[in-house]
């Protein structure tokens, strides 16, 4: 029994290097360098151009072969960050809601009282193409992800009007208002 995503290998572009000591993996391109901790009882075996993550000794529990599935699909998204990056894009739906940079952080007008600035974290660009664009763009998936998701909690869309932050390819699914 084996995990079918982690028996895949990932396929390294030219410009990319992968390295290993001990349970470190740091994989260099041309966006930057990306390091990640191995976890227990999983390995990593490079042949010139492929890598395959394996389970090692004969730890064949369900949770170890699960975790190099895991751990597999995470250089994989490391891989494609350091050779093209990421990017989320989020929409801002609403009269009055705007969005601009302010040196180190993103200053966001969502009809609250108050102004609410975001600090940009370290190893993510963010550009406001319009008052109501912002485009997060990095080299890693998951923080991408996360600051994305921190920015849209400020004032997700509800349901009624369609008003808030949402991702560009996020469908909102509208209510119908109440009747007499």
């Amino acid at each position: 029994m084996s995990s079918r995503i982690a028996s895949k290998p990932i396929v390294l572009p030219a410009g990319v290097e992968l390295s290993t000591s001990g349970s470190q993996v740091q994989i260099k391109g041309k966006k930057g360098t990306l390091v990640y901790t191995l976890p227990n009882n999983v390995g990593v075996a490079q042949n010139d151009k492929e890598v395959t993550v394996s389970v090692l000794k004969d730890e064949r529990r369900v949770n170890t072969i699960a975790m190099a599935g895991t751990t597999r699909a995470i250089l994989h998204n490391m891989v494609v960050g350091v050779h093209d990056g990421y990017e989320r894009k989020l929409l801002l739906v609403g009269v009055g809601y705007r969005a601009q940079l302010k040196g180190n952080a993103l200053g966001l007008s969502l009809g609250f009282s108050h102004p609410v600035d975001f600090p940009i974290p370290a190893g993510i660009t963010i550009e406001c193409p319009s008052q109501t664009e912002i485009v997060i763009k990095g080299i890693d998936k998951q923080l991408i992800g996360q600051v994305a998701a921190n920015i849209r909690a400020y004032r997700p869309p509800e349901p009624y009007k369609g008003k808030g932050i949402r991702y560009s390819d996020e469908k909102v699914r509208r209510k119908e208002t109440k009747k007499k």
